[in-house]
């Protein structure tokens, strides 16, 4: 009886620190892989050099989105994203969604701010060879970014005094039309998307 009783002891000491160690193992490989998964999401949307900047409910609609980009490496460098964490100097970026299993991109800036309908209200006509980027996430409206041209030539707006200003566009999710819309702060308003623009052909690598 002594012999038993002291067999189930050991082995009850034992039980312990054999489902801890899988259970750690196992969280962490799933970690890992979803990692993995949205790194190659990315780069097939954006090229090697995509990064990821955000990850998660980003739209607060329920479905996983990742804000991937093409970061300018000078940018850094000439002090233009210095003392702002949440501002990067981008060329191109997109918005990619998960809703049930199956990978989207639900927004798409180049020279261009589109979403799946067409090229986002009050955004700049002309082409636009890079953009300011800053992002911030709320509670209730969830990822807010604001797309200022980083150049001053056709992505430039006439202030009307014959002088260019540069243009920040506000995006965000539209929770009522399901996409991500350009947002008119001063009307508390969504803008359109137009179908078509003059010259909407891409030239960005």
């Amino acid at each position: 009886m002594a012999l038993i009783i002291g067999v189930a002891m050991l082995l009850a000491g034992c039980d312990p620190a054999q489902t801890v160690s899988p259970s750690a193992d196992a969280k962490q490989a799933g970690t890992s892989a979803e990692v993995s998964e949205a790194q190659r999401l990315a780069e097939a949307a954006l090229g090697k050099q995509a990064e990821i900047l955000a990850q998660g409910d980003l739209a607060r609609n329920g479905l996983e989105q990742v804000l991937v980009v093409n970061r300018v490496a000078k940018a850094s460098a000439s002090g233009n994203d210095a003392g702002n964490q949440s501002r990067v100097t981008i060329t191109r970026a997109a918005i990619l969604e998960n809703d049930n299993g199956k990978w989207s991109e639900v927004l798409r800036v180049d020279e261009h701010l589109k979403n799946p309908r067409g090229y986002l209200g009050g955004a700049p006509t002309g082409r636009v060879t890079g953009w300011h980027l800053e992002y911030a996430s709320g509670p209730k409206q969830g990822l807010e970014m604001k797309f200022t041209p980083a150049d001053g030539g056709t992505g430039a707006q006439d202030s009307g005094s014959g002088e260019l200003e540069h243009r920040s566009i506000v995006v965000r999710w539209n929770a009522r039309a399901k996409r991500y819309q350009s947002f008119d702060h001063a009307q508390g308003s969504y803008l359109g998307e137009a179908a078509t623009l003059e010259t909407p052909e891409s030239i960005l690598r």
